[in-house]
């Protein structure tokens, strides 16, 4: 298996575990949405030891590179990662007490930002914490110099990319019963988005 590593999730991992830790629950399951390299989930499963982490992805080449950060970690509560498509109407995961996914809403369509939303919305327990992280354009907002370029460049890989509108998300949220509890400016000129199903 082929573990690789992210340098944006070294960087990010630090201050995204001090939101998580902040906003989560102290126990349950974790559901993580597009798992990636598996950094994340590995590191947030050490330091969160009440959870039970649930990586996903759709990639085989991800889901390969999150099997070798789960075997190498030895934690009791990392799972095996699982093959996940948003759009699917059914994720064959149950209730879960939390969700959280990282940079992918803005390198897929649109509608795997929907289905994203209408899958937290059908599996995430009542009262359950959904965090959604990455770069986001807030209207009445300067939208900083560096996301204005990755935008351009997201859009030039596939028109159908892009930083999706905070207004467009909360949206989202809205139809899938999801209260959005609040926004944290994180480093990078990113964003993490909390929200409580019901």
């Amino acid at each position: 298996m082929t573990k690789r590593t992210s340098p944006s999730a070294e960087r990010n991992k630090g201050p995204l575990l001090e939101v998580l830790r902040r906003v989560l629950p102290s126990a349950g399951t974790l559901l993580e949405i597009g798992s990636g390299t598996g950094q994340h989930a590995s590191y947030f499963a050490e330091h969160l030891p009440g959870l039970t982490f649930q990586p996903t992805d759709i990639e085989p080449e991800n889901l390969a590179s999150i099997s070798a950060w789960v075997r190498d970690a030895r934690l009791s509560n990392l799972r095996p990662p699982l093959k996940l498509d948003v759009t699917a109407e059914d994720w064959g995961v149950g209730r879960v007490d939390a969700i959280f996914s990282a940079n992918m809403i803005h390198i897929a369509p649109w509608e795997c930002a929907e289905g994203l939303f209408a899958g937290v919305s059908r599996h995430l327990a009542d009262a359950g914490v959904f965090v959604l992280y990455g770069p986001f354009r807030i209207a009445g907002e300067p939208f900083a110099a560096s996301n204005e370029a990755f935008d351009a460049d997201l859009r030039t890989r596939d028109s159908r990319f892009g930083v999706r509108d905070l207004e467009a998300i909360q949206d989202l949220a809205v139809q899938g019963a999801l209260r959005f509890a609040e926004r944290v400016e994180m480093p990078a000129n990113n964003q993490c988005l909390v929200f409580v199903h019901g």
